[in-house]
């Protein structure tokens, strides 16, 4: 029998085992540095045979209510803790496939020079998910304007805050919009790619740093747990951190500036 005498739904089941007829491999992303190193690796696994459709989401809870649901495969925006967290909340089931980027995140003043000149009662903008938020009181805490409950880590929140000497005023915002908010308030959260993207202002002009020690924040690429393995799926990730062409397009997305990622799979 050809398959020119199969019917309609033979020939498309028939397809999806011949070479050329793999379905495409889905996966969602935020604005940034993530999504534009997606979009040069897609162009360059099309090259290879694989097909890649990129889905960008303007927020962090989309893309796992998407993967979870099976409208992509794969997402490449969030770091393990971030996961693991959304995992106890929603009862997802994921699986780190790789490991991808790590960016040093920081705080950034449009209005001061410095954090020494952040004002008594000053306003600060703050990451409203979990993880995030507990990650930028800690950095607070280390450039001493606030200290937090003993053990809390970054899982801690504004109402673990003891001691706060400048009576600084937290708000909470959803982190891909707290650029936006930075011009109206004296100290924000803040992710150079997203700035970047933005073209708000200078990503390399924060007041202070996240360090490279916590490999475990690197945002990674996650699946559903059990087809991490997917074929599709290690190809691309493969042709990622293989690819000059997708290093490239990183360094340009964090404002050609080493001081602002890393590339985690290349860590020890």
């Amino acid at each position: 029998m050809t398959l020119r005498s199969l019917g309609l739904a033979a020939v498309l089941a028939l397809s999806t085992a011949l070479p050329g007829f793999a379905e495409a491999l889905r996966i969602g992303v935020v604005p940034g540095a993530y999504a534009d190193a997606v979009e040069v690796a897609a162009e360059e696994a099309k090259a290879q045979g694989l097909e890649v459709e990129v889905t960008e989401f303007s927020d962090w809870n989309t893309p796992n209510l998407a993967l979870d649901a099976k409208d992509i495969d794969l997402n490449f925006f969030q770091h393990q803790p971030f996961m693991e967290n959304a995992e106890a909340e929603k009862g997802y089931d994921f699986s780190i496939v790789a490991a991808g980027i790590l960016q040093n995140f920081g705080f950034f003043s449009l209005k001061h020079p410095s954090l020494e000149a952040v004002p008594e009662g000053g306003s600060v903008a703050i990451a409203n998910d979990p993880v995030n938020q507990g990650r930028g009181l800690l950095l607070l805490q280390k450039a001493g304007l606030i200290k937090l409950k003993d053990g809390v880590g970054f899982k801690g929140t504004v109402d673990d805050i003891i001691e706060n000497p400048k009576n600084l005023k937290f708000t909470e915002v959803e982190g891909p919009q707290l650029v936006h908010v930075t011009p109206d308030v004296d100290l924000a959260q803040g992710y150079p790619h997203f700035i970047v993207a933005s073209g708000a202002f200078d990503p390399s002009s924060g007041l202070i740093y996240s360090g490279v020690e916590d490999k475990i924040f690197n945002v990674s690429f996650v699946s559903r747990a059990g087809e991490e393995n997917d074929p599709r799926v290690q190809q691309f990730v493969k042709l990622f951190q293989g690819s000059q062409a997708v290093k490239d397009q990183i360094h340009k997305s964090f404002a050609s500036s080493d001081k602002l990622y890393v590339l985690a799979w290349e860590l020890p």
